[in-house]
C-alpha cells in the first residue's frame, strides 16, 4: 500500500511572518494525521522560518528548486548541502514553471534527480504536456519522453526515495483540472516508464502526484483513484483552511 503524500508548492508567495501565521493556523488543522505524509515547499527565505514552526509536527519541509553543483560561482543557485543543512526533506525538481520561464529541460532535470537522490533528499520531479501537445495528441509521448530522460543513468537502488507529479501544464493555476480518469491514465503511462527503467516492483511501489488545480472540492475524487499517490498542491496550498482540508479529503 503506497502512502500518499500531499505536498504544497507555494511558488513566490509567503513572507517569513506570513509563513510563520501560516503554520501556527495549520498544524493545529492536521495534528495526528497519519494517514499521509504531509510537505510544504515555500520559497528559500521562507524555509528557515517553516522547519522552526513545524519542528516535531507531521509535516515536513521542501525546497522547490535546487542546482546540481555542491558549491562554486553560480549566483542565485542553492545546493542539495545548503537545502539539507537549513532543514529539508524534499526538492521539487522540473516543475513546468521551471521548464517554461528559467530554461529547465529533460537534461537539466536528469543533473539534479541524480545529485538530490545521492543527497538523500526525496526528490519529487515533475512531468506532464502542455495544452498544445494534448490537443495533438502527443501527451504519452511528452511523458515518455520526461521520464526516460529524467531516469536516464540511475539505478532502481539509488532512485529509490523517487516521487512523480504528473502536471498537465494546461491545468496549474488555470482553474482546469483533468479528471479523475484522464489523471489516472498519465499515471499509468508514467508507472510503465519507471517499470522499464527501474523494474516492476519499484514501478508498483512509486507514488505518483497529481498536481494541477488540486482543490477541497475535487480532492476526493482525484484521490479515490488507486493510481494516484497523492497531489502537489499550487495555490490552494497557500490557505491553512484550505490545505488542511485537501489534506483529509
Amino acid at each position: 500500500m503506497r502512502t500518499k503524500l500531499i505536498a504544497a508548492n507555494w511558488k513566490m508567495y509567503k513572507t517569513p511572518d506570513q509563513t510563520s501565521e501560516f503554520f501556527r493556523n495549520f498544524l493545529p488543522l492536521v495534528s495526528g494525521h497519519t494517514r499521509d505524509e504531509i510537505a510544504v515547499c515555500p520559497p528559500y527565505i521562507d524555509i528557515a522560518t517553516a522547519v522552526q514552526a513545524a519542528k516535531e509536527s507531521n509535516v515536513g519541509i521542501g525546497a522547490q528548486n535546487m542546482y546540481w553543483e555542491k558549491e562554486g560561482a553560480y549566483t542565485g543557485e542553492i545546493s542539495t548541502g545548503m537545502i539539507l543543512a537549513a532543514g529539508c526533506k524534499y526538492v521539487i525538481i522540473g516543475h513546468s514553471e521551471r521548464r517554461q520561464y528559467f530554461g529547465e529541460t529533460d537534461d537539466t532535470v536528469n543533473k539534479k534527480l541524480k545529485v538530490a537522490l545521492d543527497a538523500g533528499l526525496i526528490p519529487i520531479v515533475c512531468v506532464g504536456e502542455v495544452l498544445e501537445e494534448r490537443e495533438a495528441g502527443l501527451t504519452e509521448d511528452v511523458l515518455r519522453r520526461q521520464c526516460t530522460n529524467a531516469f536516464r543513468g540511475i539505478s532502481a537502488e539509488r532512485a529509490a526515495k523517487l516521487v512523480v507529479a504528473y502536471e498537465p501544464v494546461w491545468a496549474i493555476g488555470t482553474g482546469k483540472t483533468a479528471t479523475p480518469q484522464i489523471a489516472s491514465d498519465a499515471h499509468v503511462v508514467v508507472r510503465a516508464e519507471a517499470g522499464k527503467a527501474f523494474g516492476k516492483q519499484f514501478a508498483e511501489d512509486l507514488r505518483i502526484l497529481y498536481g494541477g488545480s488540486v482543490k477541497p472540492d475535487n480532492a476526493n475524487a482525484l484521490m479515490s483513484e488507486e493510481e494516484i499517490d497523492g497531489a502537489l498542491v499550487g495555490g490552494a496550498s497557500l490557505d491553512p483552511k484550505s490545505f488542511a482540508a485537501i489534506v483529509k479529503y
